[in-house]
């Protein structure tokens, strides 16, 4: 309850400021490809997003253009499209960009997660989207959404948790939070080792920040001390951290369960995209945990 409380009492993020930076590409690209996979079996998933957002959002948007994070993100991969087509996760991934376009030639919307998801979604499948926020769950329930989606204001942890066991035979869940609270590193990796036990074959994907003080090591450690095996990571860093600097440097992703050669793919798929970020950019990836 008192997580809650603090939660509640912090809700000053809004992802608005830094939709389409090189963050949400990462992010992104990972969830589609996971996606990619799952969907060729035809036997239903249920999905969950435990920080959904606004689910949508316009690149010419107060918030979006005062930071212009896209501009050094989804921006360069846009106007390169007709070379990145040539890389098949790529072309799957900037056609479903495009797709989700109000004019086809023009990039001027960046899909949250929500609309990654409900691109995907199939008949059989199910998704349910959490968001804590007021002001952002609002906007999540006004966008338009078909398929069997479930809206839910409220923590997305504590949530997700609640949700399991599923009644389809397969799951995957994004957890993405802002990270605003020190403590949510050790509950993102308390939440893991709750879940896993509820449904040991689940497919996780985990998003966290790579910040200077390097906080993200408590989430680290803790999925470590959990336990768990068979966990995928994948880093992309636009730099290397100054001195003094305080700013995000880099994405991380963790993948439990990742299906077999997602790997590969998203390595291919990621070395065309970050020279297209920066020369000081850089990807790594590799089992962490163990095989």
């Amino acid at each position: 309850m008192m997580a809650l409380l603090e939660s509640v009492a912090m809700l000053s993020y809004q992802h608005a400021y830094h939709a389409g930076n090189f963050a949400d590409v990462h992010k992104h690209l990972t969830l589609f490809a996971v996606i990619d996979h799952l969907l060729r079996k035809p036997t239903p998933v249920s999905y969950f997003d435990t920080h959904a957002g606004r689910g949508r959002y316009r690149l010419a948007a107060e918030e979006t253009r005062r930071l212009g994070e896209y501009r050094h993100g989804v921006e360069p991969l846009w106007r390169a499209r007709g070379q990145l087509m040539e890389e098949p996760l790529l072309a799957g991934w900037l056609s479903a960009l495009t797709a989700m376009q109000p004019n086809p030639q023009v990039l001027s919307h960046y899909p949250g997660s929500p609309a990654w998801l409900v691109h995907r979604l199939r008949p059989q499948d199910r998704l349910k989207l959490f968001e804590l926020h007021p002001g952002e769950h609002a906007c999540l329930a006004e966008q338009p959404m078909a398929g069997d989606v479930e809206w839910v204001h409220g923590d997305g942890l504590a949530g997700l948790l609640d949700s399991l066991p599923v009644t389809t035979p397969r799951l995957c869940a994004l957890i993405d939070p802002s990270y605003e609270r020190k403590a949510e590193y050790r509950e993102v990796a308390d939440t893991l080792h709750v879940a896993m036990r509820k449904a040991r074959h689940a497919v996780m994907l985990v998003w966290y920040p790579l910040l200077p003080a390097a906080r993200h090591h408590e989430l680290l450690e803790g999925i470590r001390e959990s336990g768990l095996r068979k966990v995928w990571r994948s880093e992309l860093c636009l730099h290397e951290p100054g001195v003094g600097e305080h700013g995000m440097y880099g994405s991380g992703m963790l993948v439990i369960n990742p299906p077999w050669g997602l790997d590969s793919r998203l390595i291919d798929a990621m070395a065309a995209v970050t020279p297209r970020l920066g020369q000081s950019s850089r990807y790594s990836s590799g089992w962490w945990v163990g095989e």
